[in-house]
C-alpha cells in the first residue's frame, strides 16, 4: 500500500463548496481507500491505496467527490509520501523559516501543468513577492508587512489557477510530517 495526500481545490473557501471533513473521510473510505484521515477543513485527505497510477487515483477520487457531493468543480492534486517529503526538503534556502516576516505558500500544480512554465506567467511584485519553481509546484512568499501589495491574489483570476491548489507552508510541512508517521 502506498501513502498519498489528496489536496482538494476550492472547497470550504469563503463559505462556498462546503464539505464536512467527516463526510469527506467517509466518502473515501466507502470508495475503498484505507487509513483515511483529514487534516484541517481545507480539503487535505491522507489515505493509502494499492493503486500506483496517480492519474487513475485522481480520476477515481474526483468521480467519488462529484457523485457524493454534486461537486462539479471537484479537482484534486495528488501527492505521494515521497513527493511531500521532497516539498519540504527541496524548498529554497530559508523558505518558511521567518513566518513573522514572510507569508509562505506552496502552489501545488495538477499535471500536466509544469512549474517552469507556470512560473513565467505568475505576476510578482518586486520587493514583495518571491516565487521559485519546484517539482510540480511553486514556492511563493511575500513580505508580511506589505502583504496587501502582493500579487498572489491575482493568481486566482488566471486560467492556470484551475490547475493548482494553494496551501500554506505550515500546512504543507504538517502534511509531510503526518505522512512520515504512516
Amino acid at each position: 500500500m502506498a501513502q498519498y495526500v489528496a489536496l482538494l481545490r476550492g472547497i470550504n473557501v469563503g463559505g462556498k463548496n462546503q464539505i464536512r471533513m467527516a463526510d469527506l473521510k467517509a466518502c473515501l473510505e466507502e470508495g475503498g481507500f484505507e487509513n483515511v484521515a483529514t487534516y484541517i477543513a481545507s480539503g487535505n485527505v491522507l489515505f493509502e491505496s494499492g493503486e500506483r497510477s496517480a492519474a487513475r487515483l485522481t480520476q477515481r477520487i474526483e468521480g467519488l467527490l462529484s457523485a457524493r457531493f454534486n461537486h462539479y468543480l471537484a479537482s484534486v492534486v495528488l501527492r505521494t509520501k515521497a513527493q511531500m517529503r521532497s516539498v519540504v526538503e527541496r524548498a529554497p534556502k530559508g523558505f518558511g523559516s521567518q513566518p513573522s516576516r514572510y507569508l509562505s505558500d506552496v502552489l501545488f500544480l495538477k499535471p500536466p501543468a509544469r512549474a517552469s512554465a507556470v512560473l513565467k506567467s505568475l505576476p510578482t511584485k518586486e520587493g514583495v513577492d518571491q516565487a521559485h519553481a519546484g517539482p510540480g509546484l511553486i514556492y511563493w512568499s511575500r513580505l508580511a508587512s506589505r502583504a496587501s501589495s502582493s500579487r498572489v491574489s491575482r493568481v486566482a483570476s488566471m486560467p492556470i489557477y484551475k490547475s493548482m491548489t494553494i496551501r500554506s507552508w505550515s500546512t504543507a510541512v504538517k502534511l509531510a510530517e503526518l505522512m512520515g508517521r504512516g
